[in-house]
């Protein structure tokens, strides 16, 4: 008598597990937001009354009332926190108190800038850090090496507005090559964009160099090596590809770290982008302007993590997404 064996369907089973996997990374990233929702919205309630900014000196208190209650600001503070959340969904964040139009509206509108700067900000981190931290892994103690840490731990100590200010200094006033700021064509988003990724060129380059190291050392590396391949073929086919994991995890990392750097770099040099806008909604109390810019922040961060999370497979089949 012979056992006849169930045929186990293991394909499906993965596919639950990742599915499972990844619905879980989302519901946390849902639950994370919702929190930073709930702490922006308190939070910018504590710097004060936007009433007092809105009105001239000399207003009334019956002015400011009657202000105060258009707004909505003078209704029960936990009514106002749920018809905040109710809205979310829809993305219906309110009216802004300074330009008295949907918030969405007026964030939206100044989003693509802040990602047109964010974006060329990191294509040319990753430009010069690749080249520069493997540069550095396959001259490990030599002059070059010891040049390109050099560069990474002054570009990790330099502030973005301390670069951007002698950037402007030298080819703005100095040269007069390159624009000193405002918003229009590729002249001038090159400062600006150089400016902002100073400080991920340094974080990209020394991790890339520590993580190609580790791997060159590898003995799979050793049996290239053996077998007549080239120092450039072995860093290209082997090398990069294997050292490119905690790599794609700082990147991601970086994009949050680009979009909160380009309030400073924004202000530098006047960039009409959303870091600019939060600094204005900040300084006027504009409540729903802050907690939308806020929000759109900490969704980016964690949307981007995310897909760095799920784009491990494709970079090595040995990883798994989990939970």
């Amino acid at each position: 008598m012979t056992a006849s064996a169930v045929p186990v369907s293991r394909p499906a089973a993965a596919g639950t597990g990742v599915l499972r996997a990844v619905a879980t990374k989302v519901a946390t990233a849902v639950v994370v937001l919702f929190f930073v929702a709930t702490a922006a919205f308190f939070l910018v309630r504590l710097s004060g009354d936007p009433v007092k900014l809105i009105l001239p000196p000399d207003a009334t208190a019956h002015q400011e009332a009657a202000l105060r209650a258009s707004l909505g600001l003078d209704r029960p503070l936990l009514a106002q926190y749920l018809d905040y959340l109710g809205g979310l969904p829809r993305l219906r964040l309110g009216t802004s108190l300074v330009y008295d139009q949907p918030v969405s509206e007026v964030l939206f509108s100044r989003v693509p800038a802040t990602l047109e700067l964010a974006g060329a900000a990191l294509l040319v981190a990753l430009a010069i850090a690749v080249p520069a931290g493997t540069y550095a892994a396959t001259r490990r103690g030599r002059a070059g090496d010891s040049g390109v840490m050099t560069g990474v731990l002054i570009g990790q100590s330099t502030p973005a507005f301390w670069v951007g200010i002698l950037l402007i200094l030298v080819f703005a006033v100095q040269w007069q090559v390159l624009p000193a700021s405002g918003y229009g064509g590729l002249e001038h988003l090159i400062l600006p964009a150089v400016t902002l990724a100073v400080y991920s060129v340094a974080v990209i380059a020394r991790l890339l160099r520590s993580s190609l190291i580790d791997v060159l050392g590898s003995d799979f590396i050793r049996t290239a090596r053996a077998k007549g391949m080239g120092t450039a073929g072995v860093v290209l086919s082997h090398g990069l590809r294997n050292a490119a994991l905690p790599v794609v995890t700082v990147v991601g990392l970086e994009v949050g770290t680009l979009l909160g750097g380009a309030i400073l770099t924004e202000q530098v040099f006047s960039w009409p982008g959303l870091g600019r806008l939060t600094v204005e909604a900040i300084q006027n109390r504009d409540f729903p302007l802050v907690q939308a810019a806020v929000l759109f922040f900490a969704a980016t961060f964690v949307v981007v993590n995310l897909l760095v999370d799920l784009s491990y497979t494709l970079l090595d089949p040995r990883v798994r997404v989990t939970t």
